[in-house]
């Protein structure tokens, strides 16, 4: 037999025959682990520049501006490698390797295409961008010292985001989590001497992150070009196939519109808040979206250690394990997301305190802390459910959840709950909740009904009934 069959049948006995609990905990833990840390990027800067002395709010408030972007740049990364790592990983269940390989070699030459044009996007436009996402006058400077910097950065942030999917897809999630704690690490050790040591402010925070997505970046492709993994990146795939990029961009476009979706909504939120609040309500949001990411970050990590075990044995025909994936999947996002709503309604000012050391800042965030993230508690269901539907490769289901729960219900109850309640500024922040319980909701009925349709396809294929 071959290497690249020996190392085919490797992968098969991992994903395909290990017990399901034992292969979800070695998986997702490392890709718990490493979400948590990549979250430190951001989250550390914001820990740093809110207790900037004088003038840190206001700092905190512009960097919170600059969100709505950095989002759309990992959209960007999202829309190709959440669509090409389930492919690759399909691929390898089928025990078609080339494929597999060009699946990587089509993602890695698209995010460097996307990535030229993106930077030079920001660096034209970002002040514009901003001041149209919720900057005002008081706080326009601190984005724009803090995204023109982080521009400059952009090709870094799109291959470590985008390529680490594909490692963790391949089974290596300790590899995928030592990409994020280098970079993490690194992050920071700098911040501190940048923001602080080196008296750059905003600046120091957007130079840290930078650097420190270049190293991981730079130990990402190292690992995908060298020999100790399955699928490499190789000088042969890198031209663009219709055949190959296409299906990827259509399955990434579910975690795109989720995640630039979040942009548009964050931009939303700025907007109305600034209107009904002023900037103390826009720089309480971003205290949410930051606590929202404790939340959110550590769901896609055990959705994403899931991932291939399910997609590879959904391409192997094995319903069995399938099932068993999502049902212990399901049980531990659902089982995490209650722990954390329950420690927000206890004790939210705790988490407040966290982001900032300002009196009157952390006294108006920590009530509406409470409002804004009231569903968290059922949203483990949601992410179980889409990422379920990514790994099946089930792209059209993917999106409509994903659009019915931020256009169809929270981008217009933004602009609808002020006209129904009193508190204009609390009813701006209710609209999260709102949204969540019903989407939730959706996406369970609408979940039920596909699953038990997919396997009983794949079962009827195991059987012989169905050419398959």
């Amino acid at each position: 037999m071959t290497t690249e069959g020996n190392e085919m049948n490797d992968q098969k006995e991992f994903l395909a025959t290990e017990p399901i609990g034992k292969l979800l905990f070695k998986l997702s833990v490392p890709t718990v682990i490493a979400q948590l840390i990549n979250m430190l990027y951001n989250v550390v800067d914001r820990i740093y520049i809110g207790h900037m002395p004088g003038d840190g709010s206001l700092a905190l408030t512009g960097v919170g501006v600059c969100m709505p972007i950095i989002m759309i740049v990992s959209a960007f990364a999202a829309l190709v490698s959440s669509g090409g790592a389930p492919r690759a990983s399909i691929f390898m269940g089928e025990q078609d390797k080339p494929s597999a390989e060009k699946t990587l070699g089509n993602c890695f030459k698209l995010q460097i295409i996307v990535s030229v044009i993106l930077t030079a996007i920001l660096l034209i436009w970002s002040k514009d961008l901003l001041l149209a996402f919720g900057a005002s006058g008081n706080t326009i400077e601190y984005a724009n010292s803090y995204m023109q910097i982080y521009a400059i950065g952009t090709i870094f942030v799109q291959l470590t985001l985008g390529m680490n999917t594909f490692i963790t897809a391949q089974g290596f999630t300790k590899i995928s989590m030592i990409s994020v704690v280098i970079g993490a690490v690194c992050n920071i050790v700098l911040d501190p001497v940048f923001i602080f040591g080196l008296n750059m402010g905003v600046r120091g925070a957007a130079l840290a992150t930078i650097i420190s997505q270049m190293v991981s970046c730079i130990w990402i492709i190292s690992f995908l070009c060298g020999k100790k993994t399955t699928l490499r990146i190789k000088k042969e795939n890198l031209k663009l196939q219709k055949d190959i990029i296409l299906p990827c961009i259509a399955l990434g476009t579910a975690a795109f519109v989720m995640q630039s979706s979040e942009s548009v909504i964050s931009v939303c939120f700025n907007s109305s808040l600034l209107k009904y609040g002023g900037d103390i309500a826009v720089g309480a949001m971003t205290i949410m979206t930051s606590v929202m990411q404790f939340a959110m970050l550590p769901l896609q990590g055990i959705a994403q250690g899931a991932q291939p075990v399910t997609s590879y044995n959904f391409g192997a025909k094995n319903a069995d394990r399938v099932k068993k994936t999502f049902r212990l999947l399901l049980i531990t996002c659902l089982s995490y997301s209650l722990l954390l709503w329950a420690a927000v309604m206890a004790v939210p000012h705790i988490f407040v305190r966290i982001f900032t050391s300002d009196a009157n800042l952390a006294a108006f965030a920590a009530p509406m802390l409470r409002i804004y993230l009231g569903g968290l508690g059922i949203f483990g269901i949601q992410i179980a459910c889409q990422m379920t539907f990514t790994s099946l490769g089930k792209a059209a289901n993917s999106i409509v959840v994903a659009v019915v729960r931020k256009f169809v219900l929270l981008l217009p109850l933004i602009y609808i709950m002020p006209t129904i309640l009193d508190n204009k500024t609390q009813a701006v922040y209710m609209a999260e909740p709102v949204a969540d319980v019903i989407a939730v909701t959706f996406t369970a009925i609408l979940f039920a009904f596909q699953f038990k349709k997919a396997m009983k396809e794949i079962s009827s294929c195991t059987q012989g009934e169905t050419i398959c």
